[in-house]
């Protein structure tokens, strides 16, 4: 491809379910277009695009991988993303670096939810697709009931270009509907024997055709006019029309065979050279300024100003981090100096790399379209947008979904907290899925992502690239306490040892505060029962004894402490004397006040199918949850509930199991609410054993 060329340019996303067949097909496709030398099996660990030892130990795709190839003059970038919904961001944040899409459809009548967000994904952006029907050679298959699944679950408009010759074991080729021909394999070279159609092929193919023109003759009046008058269309009408329809998201075209057996691929190449866009084929990419937040316009132009938006980052411990991102106006260059616009900061490129599976090769220029990567950037991070300094440009962010699962992670050797820590936050920056903070009341490293695969999964990676092994728990609830009464009490602390003795006296008042406005400390100290210099020892006192709890050893707020008398010793008055005494008297006050538990409450929506929506809201009043309202969005039911955060911290499996799959949630704190007497009194009984035993192994 001459550089200027980037009409010979596809940048294309294979994207389906998990267990669809995308990186088999990837593979067939590489080796057709003789990309690779071999035809790799992901389920013995041979492909090229599943390279990951994560990926071959589950046979599954876990992150998206990127290979090129050529096919009849044209240049395309294949980019094979996960299907299962613990990585779906991967292949979501994937779909906003190419220009099309290749929608896998496994033909054994199980199309899941997964398949139905990745379709909302790709007509939401707007990318013109194909579709595949591939292992047509296995067992239970069926070409129409997966035509069906595109036209009545996903709504896709299907229209087949090739129907299969044969099914199950018997499958042995495909009718090109276009070319009207038998195309037959012997073998997996890919290699077809052309034939032409007689019998039941024949008329198979006559009547698929004929659908063919009707489907596309209805996207263009003129079309349909000349259609209605001649009965046919011709050959280059109908391609003609077929790749305005594709573009225009009118129809999706569809391709069926084998990827393990390679039948069909072929054909597939030749539907994506000829079907998809080229990126001067797209429409313009648009952002804002970042200093004036004016709209601005970016073509896909190699004379245009240079902008990228990096979509993946890749961490390894030894060659460090590489950026991967799709050039989208401009030229990237090696060696050249570029603006992050994200960061406010100026990045200098080493060699470009193009991506070939866990490969790369060097490339000296990249153009509008292509997807590229760089190694070591100081400062830059999956969704930063690169560009020139003199021309900046802001995209659309890319999607940071709100985590559903989370772990507290434990080192299993001493001394390892802080090398975990900083492992984990080199793989949250490579994931842009996965968030990890430590919590301020319980000193846990919590770990949160989209499922318990997506949990294990990055648990795995941390003993493989930074040898540091962990143990995964439910974390700590983070109750706190409070106080429901008014009380006083004095606190006295006298100690009298030979020489100067430690003397401190105060007396205290608690009162409860509305809830959410914390600890407010009283000084109502007249006549200098205590002297001044002793007031903040107390205050001090007060909040170290507030921090502790009363009950369980939980935080205190929402209290008002009043310190109104007390008495002092000229000599053995002292700071921390009267530190002890502050502490002293708030327990005995906290005692007579009525001390609860209180338990943080999430606010919860639940998005589900109509049919489960009874069995969600029951499980949710199960959980102790409160039913806010309900609310239809889209094809789904959204209920909306509080929930206490000890009830929903294993939800995300349950949700899953009641709805089928089909169901999603997002929470977010809302408050804290007082914890139900049965349930204070088993968290304090089981957080005060805890803390025994915790003792007793110290010992």
């Amino acid at each position: 491809m001459a550089v200027e060329e980037i009409g010979r340019l596809r940048s294309i996303a294979i994207v389906g379910q998990g267990g669809s067949g995308k990186t088999q097909l990837a593979e067939a496709m590489l080796f057709t277009a003789g990309a690779i030398t071999r035809l790799g099996r992901p389920d013995d660990g041979t492909a090229v695009m599943d390279f990951e030892p994560e990926e071959n130990h589950r046979l599954t795709s876990i992150s998206s991988a990127f290979h090129h190839f050529n096919w009849k003059k044209t240049e395309v970038i294949l980019a094979d993303t996960p299907g299962y919904s613990s990585f779906l961001v991967d292949a979501f944040n994937t779909l906003r670096a190419v220009d099309a899409v290749v929608f896998v459809v496994s033909p054994g009548g199980d199309l899941k939810v997964e398949s139905e967000k990745i379709f909302q994904r790709v007509q939401a952006l707007g990318l013109p697709h194909l579709a595949f029907v591939s292992r047509l050679d296995r067992e239970r298959t069926s070409f129409d009931s997966a035509l069906n699944d595109l036209d009545k679950v996903l709504e896709a408009k299907p229209v087949p270009l090739t129907i299969p010759i044969g099914e199950e074991a018997g499958l042995s080729g495909v009718i090109d509907v276009l070319a009207m021909k038998a195309l037959t394999y012997n073998d997996a070279s890919g290699k077809a024997a052309e034939a032409e159609l007689t019998g039941d092929l024949k008329s198979r193919a006559e009547k698929a055709r004929t659908a063919l023109c009707e489907v596309v003759a209805e996207t263009d009046d003129a079309l349909l006019e000349k259609y209605l008058d001649e009965g046919t269309l011709n050959d280059e009408d109908l391609r003609t029309a077929l790749h305005a329809a594709v573009m225009a998201g009118k129809v999706t075209p569809v391709l069926c065979g084998s990827g393990a057996k390679n039948i069909g691929v072929g054909a597939l190449l030749d539907a994506v050279v000829t079907m998809l866009p080229a990126p001067n084929e797209r429409p313009a990419h648009t952002g804002t300024h970042p200093v004036t937040g004016k709209p601005e316009e970016r073509r896909p132009d190699p004379d245009a100003p240079f902008s990228a938006l990096v979509f993946k980052t890749v961490i390894d411990p030894f060659a460090g981090k590489l950026s991967i991102f799709r050039v989208i106006s401009g030229r990237a260059a090696s060696d050249a100096t570029v603006y992050n616009a994200t960061r406010e900061s100026k990045e200098r490129f080493g060699q470009l790399l193009r991506l070939e599976g866990k490969k790369q090769s060097p490339l000296s220029v990249a153009l509008p379209g292509e997807i590229v990567a760089v190694a070591k950037l100081k400062d830059t991070g999956t969704g930063d947008k690169l560009c020139d300094e003199k021309a900046p440009v802001m995209f659309e962010p890319l999607e940071r979904p709100t985590p559903v699962i989370s772990f507290a992670i434990q080192p299993r050797t001493k001394g390892d907290e802080e090398k975990a820590s900083s492992a984990l936050q080199k793989l949250v920056e490579e994931d842009t899925a996965l968030e990890m903070h430590r919590d301020p009341q319980t000193s846990e490293i919590i770990l949160s992502g989209t499922g318990q695969l997506h949990i294990e999964v990055t648990v795995e990676k941390l003993k493989r690239k930074f040898n540091v092994d962990v143990d995964l728990h439910a974390p700590k609830v983070p109750y706190k306490e409070t106080i429901k009464g008014r009380a006083e009490a004095q606190g006295k602390y006298k100690r009298q040892s030979g020489g100067r003795g430690q003397y401190g006296d105060c007396w205290l008042r608690v009162e409860p505060l509305p809830r959410g406005k914390g600890f407010e400390f009283v000084d109502a100290i007249v006549g200098g029962v205590i002297p001044r210099q002793f007031i903040p020892s107390v205050e001090k006192g007060v909040r170290n004894t507030l921090a502790e709890g009363f009950l369980a050893g939980f935080p205190v707020v929402d209290i008002k402490v009043t310190v109104f008398d007390g008495s002092y010793h000229d000599v053995d008055s002292s700071d921390m004397a009267f530190q002890i005494a502050a502490s002293m008297g708030l327990k005995a006050a906290l005692e007579k006040a009525k001390p609860i538990i209180l338990e943080p409450i999430m606010a919860v929506e639940v998005s589900c199918p109509a049919e489960n929506m009874g069995d969600v809201i029951g499980d949710l009043n199960s959980r102790r949850g409160k039913v806010q309202g309900m609310e239809v969005r889209g094809h789904s039911e959204v209920i909306k509930a509080q929930v206490p955060m000890a009830e929903i911290l294993k939800y995300a499996p349950d949700l899953r199991s009641l709805t089928s799959g089909r169901g999603s949630f997002e929470a977010q704190f809302s408050h804290y609410e007082e914890a139900p007497g049965p349930v204070a009194e088993k968290v304090i009984k089981e957080t005060l054993a805890a803390r025994e035993a915790a003792k007793a192994a110290h010992a």
